[in-house]
């Protein structure tokens, strides 16, 4: 019985008035329908504070939780009542200090910013909606039942808005308001029915909402029950017109909320409308990702590239059957249908880009052409929960894709999504939502089918679900925005050193006034390719840039400053991450959280890789050098100008920023030269369950100039001076064994599709595999023989002189802060592994066998094979960073 009084309570009737409903009808919904229907309004206030209600600081309490957990527009216009006493209240978001007074000029959102941690529980109700002929429009139509209506808010307060609207606007009658006795009855139908297409909608409400009274022949509005005033008073840049569907704010909750409903729904039907041809491709990339177990290529990705990122990040962790890897023979991508695919998905995008731009008019916009209308001002308590829980829906899973380039090729949806971004973040009401959390579905707890109490009405089902916060748009918006800008550093190419100003003979400066304006400059014109990704970008950062204005302009500058210190960030050699504390003795959990925390920050950074070098105190030449495998090869192409090549380490650097694996399993890092961005070192941690496991392996990578016609050329680096091979498809020289690299038979790599972080991830995955024995040929039927085992037994003991203790005492560049803060993070875990591995050695002499070095041999004493002394010199390096970092 509580509950459900707490739940009318929530939704604004009076404890009494809930207590006395449900004693007559026992359902909520129908006691709600009553009380407020103005059944039970004869019960006093005075009443019921008696019997009932909490003491005034209760309710101020009950005001700070709501508003503070809920959204801070309604923390705004939240009025307060003055008493005595008020000198001594505190208001819930101030910065005020009981110790030290009164704070002045505070930010008023210091105390309700960016939770992402709440969880609420909501019941909501699903019943069949009613289904009528609309005889105007010659349609029959579906009305959009109240549990539809509210349909995923979680919020009580909105709850209440959303629920007196739709009671105010589909039952009782609208009195004429110029004095005389006529009326008109409300219909759900005239404002909830849902018509085919909103333009079909927008057609209904202009034939009924200016109602002409049939006793005093003058015109109003049936959605507020407000005279249509001839004149009207102008707010400066309102609209001189007067168009019937801005009269109130009423009309603008209802406009935006049926017609998001309907956006809603349209976008989840072409979610579910698979044609025959991606049908057919699903079904072979799943064909092929179970087939292809390749070392040189785990599949090729179509138009969700998610598939074959995880897919492949399963078998990280070393899940793969037993079998060899990389030598698939002929298996080749099926392209067909890929055009048709993409036709069809540009015709979808435009379908929900039209209704987009549809529905968009009736936002509330101050900067509306023409001039803001009345509804422009004044903004529905509904508006923004209708913003949040539909448009957000839509809003979130657009910003959550990973491609760049998909978003590129789908403008016409996206750039329209940046339309409604900066619409919202441009009026103060709403703008608050850019850095609110979006409430998403957790679980539903349970689903009760409850019978209809009376003939003639639905069966209703009652859904206990449980929604949680997530990233808000702006901070979606971010990971967008990272892509973007590395797109841009991508597009300009590569920066040619600029040459100190050098005083002109006198022959030089009138050489350089007789050609002055004769010659054009020269550079290359942008590819059309080229300008669509540029101003794509640029749209994504202005859109960024325009929003966090907007958001300064309402919100203060404390408000932007804190939302930006939340977003996700690159960081360059000149924004260096913070170094990661964690308590002694933290748990588990803890520390795997630290870890992942600290490894998706810094998984992907620019700095400076060139190395220049001096002679007699003069660089040698204008071009650095680099600590690098293709130092000469990237020296080479430092003047070039390779539009192709330009576009394609564009779209490689948008995806790799934001998609790099991060686990406390196996996790990839990145370095990227701040002014030459192909060249680019990797890090590679060992997968878990592999005898790889936790160690580093570094490979140095160079986008050449056919990139992307032709795959990167890559160079394994952790060799231990050449004498160490880890693999069979890891040489001793560095060379990668990889199809996709054109170093082995089997499928390669293909111009246009394949990637780096394709690369990167048949390493992580299928080089640094559970049995490295059965990578080559001829062994690959040989899974845990002796033979197998002792290969990897071997493999261990080069992973710890090598890949662990090597790397950490030298600490290869720009790496060392990485390296350090693994091997730190995870000392507890890599201490009880090396004890693992101990038990398990076979105490054989480390070597390479036929993967030899010419020239090196054996490298342990005859009397052991020093593994343990290893083992003990690691655990205590790794003591000796716990130490100093406490």
């Amino acid at each position: 019985m509580e509950k459900e009084i707490q739940q009318l309570v929530e939704m604004g009737a009076t404890p009494i008035q809930a207590r006395a409903a449900l004693k007559k009808y026992k359902d909520v919904m129908e006691a709600a329908e009553g009380v407020f229907g103005g059944e039970f309004d004869h019960i006093s206030e005075e009443q019921d504070i008696q019997m009932a209600g909490p003491s005034r600081s209760t309710e101020v309490e009950t005001v700070k939780m709501t508003t503070s957990d809920s959204d801070d527009e309604e923390a705004e216009n939240e009025e307060v009542v003055e008493d005595d006493d008020a000198d001594d209240y505190i208001d819930y978001d101030s910065d005020y200090d009981a110790k030290s007074g009164p704070v002045k000029d505070v930010d008023p959102y210091a105390g309700i910013f960016f939770s992402k941690d709440r969880r609420e529980e909501v019941i909501e109700i699903e019943e069949e909606p009613e289904i009528v002929f609309i005889p105007e429009m010659n349609q029959r139509v579906k009305l959009m039942t109240q549990g539809q209506w509210m349909k995923g808010c979680p919020e009580p307060g909105e709850q209440n808005h959303l629920f007196s609207l739709y009671s105010q606007l589909s039952e009782g009658v609208c009195p004429c308001p110029h004095g005389c006795d006529a009326s008109v009855k409300r219909k759900k139908s005239d404002f909830f029915a849902v018509f085919s297409e909103f333009s079909k909608y927008i057609e209904q409400l202009h034939r009924i909402v200016r109602q002409t009274c049939t006793s005093c022949r003058k015109n109003y509005c049936i959605a507020c029950g407000e005279p249509i005033n001839a004149e009207k008073i102008q707010r400066p840049n309102a609209a001189a017109g007067d168009e019937p569907l801005f009269h109130c704010s009423n009309l603008q909750g209802v406009i935006l909320g049926i017609g998001l409903s309907m956006l809603e729904q349209v976008y989840s039907d072409v979610l579910q409308e698979p044609t025959d041809d991606q049908d057919k491709a699903r079904t072979t990339k799943k064909r092929k990702m179970d087939v292809t177990t390749s070392a040189s290529h785990p599949s090729t990705p179509g138009d969700d590239e998610d598939d074959m990122y995880w897919g492949a990040m399963g078998h990280g962790k070393g899940k793969k059957a037993k079998g060899g890897t990389g030598y698939a023979g002929d298996v080749k991508e099926d392209t067909s249908g890929q055009v048709e695919a993409q036709a069809i998905q540009r015709q979808k995008d435009e379908r929900i880009g039209q209704l987009l731009t549809q529905i968009r008019v009736y936002l509330p916009s101050l900067h509306r052409p023409g001039g803001g209308q009345t509804s422009d001002y004044l903004v529905h308590p509904t508006a923004l929960a209708h913003l949040r829980r539909r448009f957000n829906y839509i809003c979130s899973a657009l910003l959550r894709n990973d491609s760049l380039t998909d978003m590129s090729d789908r403008s016409v949806l996206y750039f329209e999504l940046f339309e409604w971004l900066e619409t919202i973040s441009n009026h103060e009401a709403l703008a608050s939502m850019m850095a609110m959390p979006i409430f998403i579905i957790s679980s539903v707890k349970s689903v009760t089918t409850k019978k209809a109490l009376s003939r003639g009405k639905p069966t209703v089902r009652e859904r206990e679900i449980v929604y949680e916060g997530s990233s808000g748009p702006r901070e979606l918006l971010e990971s967008i925005v990272i892509q973007a800008q590395a797109a841009l550093k991508g597009l300009e190419g590569v920066k040619v050193p600029e040459k100190a100003e050098e005083e002109l003979t006198e022959d030089q400066k009138r050489m350089t006034n007789d050609i002055k304006g004769k010659a054009k400059e020269a550079g290359a014109t942008p590819s059309d390719e080229n300008l669509k990704l540029l101003n794509f970008c640029r749209r994504i950062l202005a859109t960024a840039n325009g929003i966090d204005r907007a958001l300064q302009e309402t919100k203060g500058v404390d408000f932007v400053q804190r939302l930006h210190a939340s977003l996700p960030k690159i960081f360059t050699s000149a924004l260096e991450s913070e170094e990661i504390f964690v308590q002694p003795g933290a748990t588990d959990d803890a520390l795997l959280k630290a870890y992942i925390d600290w490894a998706t920050r810094v998984r992907f950074e620019y700095c400076d890789l060139s190395v220049p070098t001096e002679k007699d105190g003069k660089t040698e030449d204008d071009i650095p050098q680099y600590k690098f495998y293709y130092n000469n090869e990237a020296r080479m192409l430092a003047n070039s100008d390779i539009p192709k090549r330009s576009l394609a380490i564009a779209k490689e650097l948008a995806v790799l920023t934001t998609n790099l694996p991060v686990a406390w399993d196996s996790s990839i890092f990145l370095r990227v030269d701040e002014t030459r961005v192909d060249v680019i070192k990797a890090l590679i941690t060992g997968p878990e369950g592999t005898p790889y496991y936790n160690g580093c392996y570094l490979f140095d990578i160079f986008l050449g100039p056919s990139y992307n016609q032709s795959p990167p050329s890559v160079k394994y680096m952790t060799t231990y001076g050449g004498k160490f091979r880890f693999n069979p498809n890891l040489y001793a020289d560095g060379k990668v064994c990889l199809s996709l690299l054109g170093t082995w038979s089997g499928p390669g790599w293909v111009s246009g599709k394949s990637t780096l972080l394709q690369v990167l991830i048949s390493i992580q995955s299928m080089i640094l595999c559970e049995e490295p024995y059965l990578n080559e040929p001829g062994w690959a039927s040989s899974g845990g023989t002796p033979q197998s085992r002792a290969y990897s037994a071997n493999v261990r003991r080069m992973v710890v002189k090598a890949a662990m203790l090597g790397n950490l005492k030298n600490p290869p560049e720009p790496f060392a802060e990485i390296i350090r803060t693994h091997f730190r993070l995870k000392a507890r875990s890599i201490a009880a592994q090396l004890d693992q591995w101990l038990a398990q050695d076979d105490a054989k002499l480390t070597n390479t066998g036929e993967y030899q070095a010419p020239g090196h041999k054996d490298i342990a004493g005859s009397s052991s094979n020093g593994f343990a002394k290893d083992v003990a010199e690691m655990k205590q390096a790794m003591q000796r960073l716990q130490e100093s970092s406490s």
